[in-house]
């Protein structure tokens, strides 16, 4: 018995949307995008960089509102330092951190507004 209220694929290549798709994004944009999004897959990274984007902390400082290790956080900063979303300096024999990619920082601020809308139109606004 055939199922007609599956949608299946045409045999028709349409030129138009074809051809309106032919430019593609290079291999090295799409792989420095994957990298952009695995940083921003990663809960403890988000934390990071969010508190970063108020004001620029310490690993103490940062372990202390994360609930973990300095070994823990200072793991995940030489991380986000060793990709340039954080940098680093040094005062005396503390070492404080600050977010150094603007572009990044829009992209968390709007990945937290499009979860917080997503939330409210489900009802479990935090």
């Amino acid at each position: 018995m055939l199922d007609t209220n599956h949608e299946t694929c045409c045999n028709v290549v349409h030129e138009d949307a074809v051809n309106d798709c032919v430019e593609q994004l290079s291999d090295s944009v799409v792989e420095r995008l994957s990298e952009t999004f695995k940083v921003l897959a990663d809960p403890t990274r988000i934390r990071i960089l969010y508190n970063l984007s108020k004001r620029e902390l310490c690993v103490c400082d940062l372990a202390e509102i994360l609930g973990m290790t300095q070994s823990a956080v200072s793991h995940q900063l030489r991380y986000l330092k060793a990709l340039r979303l954080v940098k680093s300096r040094r005062e005396g024999n503390t070492v404080y951190y600050r977010h150094d990619d603007a572009h990044t920082m829009g992209l968390l601020q709007m990945a937290i507004d499009h979860a917080t809308h997503i939330g409210a139109e489900r009802g479990n606004i935090e």
